[in-house]
């Protein structure tokens, strides 16, 4: 499900203009449609942090009598699945697909007394909330987990400390004391004492390319599993596991290629001008157990097999540092359209600093309990409850109480 709120990058028009375009203002507590392209698209203007929008071309907007019509019922409504069905069906093919106001006028729409529009908006709305609280926790641990490893494996920020008489911060005596006080030379510049720049694809036990497999079994592809793709790796680090594809495969390709906890899901193709391969995704138990198959990545991705869980831990905050940093445009190259990840060029070339691995143990030991962490959220069962709950209620054919009990 879409973003409650209207929100993202904006731009901004002059006073005059804004006058001037009076008509097509969009002020906290009305609705906006999307009027071409990816319909169905439905949000609400909030009140924060401005207090008038002017709504594009490409979109349309309403503003519900207060007195008639709840506007957090009437944005669950329109996202019901009858609803979304007629805006498909009285869309306007020609060209881009497309609706207009006039049709939007048209819409018939359910619509109880007003205090049953509000417990229904209740209800889904503590659903909503109770995602996003989840997936804004699950963002601030992977931050907390990115942040220690920066200041350990990138800054080095223990190592200096000690160089320069200090006490580490944020750590225990013990911990403190495994780090070395002083910095030798190497072929890249100065690392920690004791440490070592190995290349990463050393620190690899197995790696394999993915598979696609079959839409539906046959004497070739007997084997049901649940496909990885790049592009649902984001969906999987929010919580939601939804868009995973189901598909058929052999008995010898995924003995190969099934993930097993500790793997890493590398994009190795796609990719755009603003967005470079190069995502990755690391494996906990509590993720696979979301999918009830076995999972592989898919055939534009690749498995990487770390030689132990310590080091899958470190490569796995590696790959979303050097990401985040933009780094991975340098392993890209693109042909006949399609951006690929240069792989071999990669496991040869991207050099890991590599502590002892008492520091290792130190570093997995706080680290992967936030990754279990954030993989064993509710986020996908709640969404499942919320999406199972949405039509019942819109329609009338589950009431109040029995609803509130299910989320009870």
């Amino acid at each position: 499900m879409a973003d409650k709120w209207v929100g993202g990058e904006f731009v901004f028009v002059s006073e005059a203009k804004a006058s001037a375009l009076e008509p097509n203002k969009a002020r906290p507590g009305d609705l906006v449609f999307t009027q071409r392209g990816t319909l169905g698209q439905v949000a609400i203007v909030p009140r924060e942090p401005y207090a008038e929008y002017i709504v594009s071309q490409s979109q349309m907007k309403l503003t519900p009598d207060p007195e008639k019509a709840d506007v957090h019922y009437l944005y669950y409504a329109f996202l019901s699945p009858e609803q979304q069905e007629y805006i498909r069906n009285t869309a306007i093919q020609t060209g881009v697909p497309h609706t207009n106001l006039g049709i939007l006028k048209k819409t018939p729409i359910s619509l109880p007394a007003l205090p049953v529009q509000r417990e229904i908006a209740a209800i889904l709305g503590t659903l909503d909330n109770r995602i996003t609280l989840l997936r804004e926790t699950n963002a601030t641990l992977e931050a907390i987990a990115q942040a220690l490893f920066k200041s350990w494996f990138v800054d080095f920020d223990p190592v200096r400390a000690k160089q320069e008489g200090r006490v580490p911060e944020g750590m225990d005596e013990a911990t403190a004391a495994l780090f070395p006080d002083g910095f030798e030379e190497s072929e890249l510049g100065l690392v920690p004492r004791g440490w070592r720049l190995i290349p990463f694809g050393q620190l690899l036990s197995h790696t394999i390319g993915g598979d696609w497999g079959g839409a539906e079994p046959d004497a070739k592809n007997e084997t049901r599993v649940a496909i990885i793709r790049g592009t649902d790796i984001p969906d999987l680090q929010r919580g939601a596991n939804s868009r995973v594809p189901i598909r058929y495969t052999s008995t010898k390709k995924l003995a190969s290629r099934k993930l097993q906890c500790g793997d890493i899901v590398l994009e190795v193709s796609g990719g755009s001008k603003d967005q470079p391969t190069g995502r990755s995704l690391y494996l906990t138990e509590g993720l696979l157990q979301q999918f009830d198959c076995p999972v592989e990545p898919a055939s534009f991705c690749r498995l990487l097999r770390p030689k132990s869980e310590c080091i899958g831990v470190l490569l796995g905050q590696h790959l979303s540092y050097i990401y985040a940093q933009g780094k991975t445009w340098e392993y890209q190259n693109q042909s006949t359209g399609i951006a690929n990840f240069q792989t071999t060029h990669f496991l040869e070339a991207e050099l890991v600093a590599v502590p002892p691995d008492e520091v290792l143990s130190a570093f997995a030991s706080i680290v992967c309990p936030m990754i279990d962490r954030s993989h064993l959220t509710q986020v996908q069962r709640l969404a499942e409850i919320r999406d199972t709950l949405l039509p019942r209620l819109i329609s009338g054919q589950l009431r109040l109480p029995e609803a509130e009990a299910l989320i009870a």
